[in-house]
């Protein structure tokens, strides 16, 4: 009699367990699907910095909207990247926009072989863009850094997700990696319209100084 009413409680364990994984693997599965992207707000305000960017240089700012587009990430299309990133943040000098050109903010390609996060991410973008990248697929993205103060990167969107390139990190890393707050960057289908973004991830406890 207990051997009969133990084998029925670890048959009916063993079918809870069972029941239990096939819900849990698919909300999980779910769960993480969403960080792949960063989701996407209402149309915003586009930084000033692009607005007088595309008054100095208004042939770069003509375009028509077009269809999102991802690129597919293949080993090829990833070594391009790194290529890229590894060539900028080698060749251009931080300096502040302020000890450069006594503004506190001027978006241009570091010409000079100096510039601050924006210009890295202007050359790396005009570049791709050169190689035959899709513009949708290269935003200017305007976040919060670790320390909450502003900063530029670029996310290239991709089939396994969005990446980033800083001129901050050497490593190129998926966007939820960067240990940043995300708030607004370029539409995929026009630059000159900027969207904001709302980060999904629970903003990290910092313990007043």
């Amino acid at each position: 009699m207990d051997a009969v009413y133990r084998r029925k409680r670890w048959l009916f364990a063993a079918a809870l367990a069972a029941v239990a994984t096939c819900i849990a693997t698919p909300a999980s599965a779910q769960l993480r699907e969403p960080l792949r992207y960063v989701a996407v707000g209402e149309v915003s305000r586009p930084p000033i910095g692009w607005v007088q960017f595309c008054q100095d240089r208004p042939w770069e700012c003509r375009t028509q909207a077009v269809e999102a587009r991802d690129v597919e990430l293949t080993s090829n299309a990833l070594r391009e990247l790194e290529r890229v990133n590894r060539y900028v943040n080698a060749r251009v000098k931080p300096v502040t926009d302020l000890e450069q050109y006594g503004v506190v903010e001027k978006w241009t390609y570091p010409e000079s072989g100096n510039g601050d996060c924006e210009d890295y991410v202007l050359l790396k973008r005009r570049m791709l863009l050169e190689l035959g990248w899709p513009r949708s697929a290269l935003l200017i993205t305007v976040v919060r850094d670790k320390k909450g103060d502003g900063h530029s990167v670029l996310t290239v969107r991709t089939d396994h997700g969005e990446l980033v390139l800083d001129n901050q990190v050497e490593e190129i890393l998926a966007w939820q990696n960067t240990g940043y707050r995300y708030t607004k960057r370029q539409s995929q289908s026009d630059p000159n319209v900027w969207v904001s973004l709302g980060d999904p991830r629970p903003i990290p406890y910092v313990a007043a100084q």
